[in-house]
């Protein structure tokens, strides 16, 4: 899954793109710098989920 949305990322989304270019001239081989963005995309997914359920927290303790 979070292989799928790195590979559309590559295609569409500037900053993952710039991240490659500059990853690649470091000489970091396409396959490590994927897993490296699959760690970043799985950071990002788990902040919103954690910002969501610290939101809905308030809700549920009211009841």
């Amino acid at each position: 899954m979070l292989y799928r949305v790195v590979i559309v990322r590559l295609r569409s989304h500037l900053p993952t793109l710039a991240y490659m270019q500059r990853r690649l001239a470091e000489g970091l081989t396409q396959r490590e710098i994927i897993r490296c963005l699959k760690r970043f995309v799985a950071r990002e997914i788990y902040a919103h989920l954690c910002g969501r359920l610290r939101a809905s927290e308030p809700l549920a303790n009211t009841a």
